[in-house]
């Protein structure tokens, strides 16, 4: 089977295939799926309705449709499968910034409420982080509108307020939403989209949004975005999904992935290499101007503009100041750990009130390669559990975290686990906070660690955390970490910032010490007890495994 592509989107795949455009790794993969589905799949386009879409264009400020949106519209919107359904229902565009998303997605609402849609009552909601966000494209729209060269005719095919546009002719109505749950049960979209899902931390949103679609026929869901510093939440789940659909590792399911970046951080330094980040700046001079700007400022002062790299260029750049590590180097932890049985290990314990939250990490070596194994407990009486935006409880039916309700984490609870690990592992010696002892001194001595008699606890100090600092900022840099898919761990990397000891005083002595990122939602002790177990690093050696000794552990 062989379908003809639309000119339109034929267009654009061949300037991709020649190098007409500069464009990312993805967007080559990309056309090379488009050209597939049409030579093996009994789809089609339908031309005059990806023509009246289009041409809606006229009514907007725009210059002109650039090649990557008639290609993204004539996909998403105007392609069908044999059964008449949508053959791309669902869209994910990573654009960067200053490409024009919100009248791209001001362009899409009013195509798809239009009689050109041919369905009755296909309500078109936007989802955003924030009001602004929200409201911009359906302020694009009534702009649009009230523009003395289309009023009129406006007037009599839309009726419209500051918050909301309705057609006469289908009844279907276009209105922005914040990101908040409450109150979207009863919606009726026939699509939905999503503004910035890169502010998203997890999914309470989106699913609100979502599971209200099938109420219309062609329900459909769009996601643009930039990138952003939100790290293991939506925004990572899709562009995981996009390079597994693209790489051929898994169908699309109906998801089109319209990934715009830079290969890579080198190729920043030439400006003919920035539209394969964002593919309408070759016809945007003005566009171009600025963002050559701020590359110079970026250029000279990298560490206080990472917005340049990560919104601009897409490639996420976390601010050096105050970063543990960047985030590539966090997600290339995720690698499978080999059975660790019978192998010696330390162990860190964290917590700063047991109220709250507390963390484990049993920590291996061998040779320059480092495994943890990290284990969390967050206590449902905690005051910052509304705060924290985290999918805690997928963790807990996950496994990697117990939800404990009850008024305290006791601290019997974790030397239970502690218990149970020191049967499969060769726990050497355990490290902790100074200030925390007191708290589980008691309960660890019954289980056979004891700072004073034993001398297997080591009561750390800042002084221990800031030489291990530079030891963990090697292990990230060559990629030596490796926890298994442990989110918390991820999530809680992320939250912890470096910052320069003696720098509030004026003295910088070029030493590191650990601290939150943000108080009370993004906690930091899954990190954190990996470092105490990192200060006691060299009860491993080099990583020699040998037989398990009896370690006197008090069990049952």
């Amino acid at each position: 089977m062989n379908c003809e592509i639309n000119p339109h989107i034929l267009r654009y795949v061949e300037m991709v295939e020649s190098g007409e455009i500069r464009v990312c790794e993805e967007q080559r993969l990309l056309a090379a799926h488009v050209r597939r589905c049409f030579e093996t799949e009994d789809i089609h386009t339908d031309a005059a309705q990806l023509e009246h879409y289009l041409g809606l264009a006229k009514y907007f400020p725009f210059d002109r449709i650039f090649p990557w949106q008639e290609f993204f519209f004539g996909l998403h919107l105007c392609t069908y499968r044999a059964d008449g359904m949508p053959r791309w229902p669902d869209a994910f565009a990573l654009i960067g910034r200053g490409a024009g998303k919100d009248g791209t997605i001001a362009l899409e609402s009013v195509a798809l409420m239009s009689p050109h849609n041919g369905i009755k009552n296909y309500n078109v909601d936007i989802c955003a982080n924030n009001e602004e966000q929200a409201m911009r494209p359906v302020g694009d729209v009534v702009d649009m509108m009230e523009s003395p060269a289309n009023l009129r005719k406006m007037r009599k095919h839309f009726y419209w307020t500051k918050e909301m546009v309705a057609s006469r002719q289908t009844k279907s109505v276009l209105k922005g939403h914040t990101n908040s749950p409450k109150g979207k049960d009863g919606l009726r979209s026939g699509a939905v989209i999503f503004n910035e899902i890169h502010q998203y931390e997890n999914y309470a949103n989106i699913n609100v949004f979502t599971t209200g679609l099938g109420k219309k026929k062609h329900p459909r869901r769009t996601y643009y975005t930039t990138n952003g510093i939100v790290r293991d939440g939506p925004l990572d789940d899709m562009l995981e999904k996009s390079g597994r659909i693209l790489r051929g590792e898994m169908p699309d399911n109906g998801l089109l992935p319209f990934v715009c970046k830079l290969d890579s951080k080198q190729e920043v330094d030439d400006p003919e290499n920035w539209q394969k980040a964002n593919p309408s700046i070759p016809f945007l001079p003005i566009l171009m101007e600025e963002t050559r700007k701020e590359y110079i400022e970026w250029k000279s002062n990298p560490e206080q503009l990472t917005d340049f790299m990560t919104k601009r260029m897409n490639l996420p750049e976390a601010n050096r100041e105050i970063a543990v590590t960047e985030w590539a180097n966090i997600e290339a932890t995720k690698r499978e750990l080999p059975g660790l049985d019978g192998w010696t290990c330390t162990l860190g314990v964290d917590f700063v009130k047991v109220g709250d939250f507390a963390s484990t990490n049993l920590h291996f070596r061998e040779g320059e390669t480092r495994y943890d194994i990290n284990h969390s407990w967050l206590c449902l009486k905690s005051a910052d559990l509304p705060r924290i935006k985290a999918p805690w409880r997928q963790w807990a039916e996950e496994r990697h975290l117990t939800v404990v309700d009850d008024v305290e984490i006791h601290p019997d609870l974790l030397c239970e686990w502690i218990v149970t690990m020191g049967q499969r592992y060769n726990i050497s010696k355990l490290a902790l906070d100074n200030y925390r002892y007191a708290l589980l001194s008691n309960s660890l001595r019954q289980i056979g660690f004891d700072a004073k008699d034993r001398k297997n606890v080591k009561l750390v100090q800042p002084s221990d955390i800031m030489k291990v600092v530079p030891v963990i900022d090697s292990c990230f840099n060559n990629r030596n970490f490796v926890w298994g898919d442990n989110p918390p761990l991820r999530w809680a990397t992320n939250n912890t910032m470096k910052v320069r000891s003696g720098k509030t005083a004026g003295s910088d002595t070029g030493n590191y010490y650990y601290a939150k990122i943000e108080g009370r939602s993004r906690k930091t002790d899954p990190f954190m007890a990996l470092a105490a177990s990192m200060t006691i690093e060299d009860e491993l050696g080099t990583g020699y495994i040998p037989d398990v000794p009896d370690l006197g552990f008090i069990i049952g």
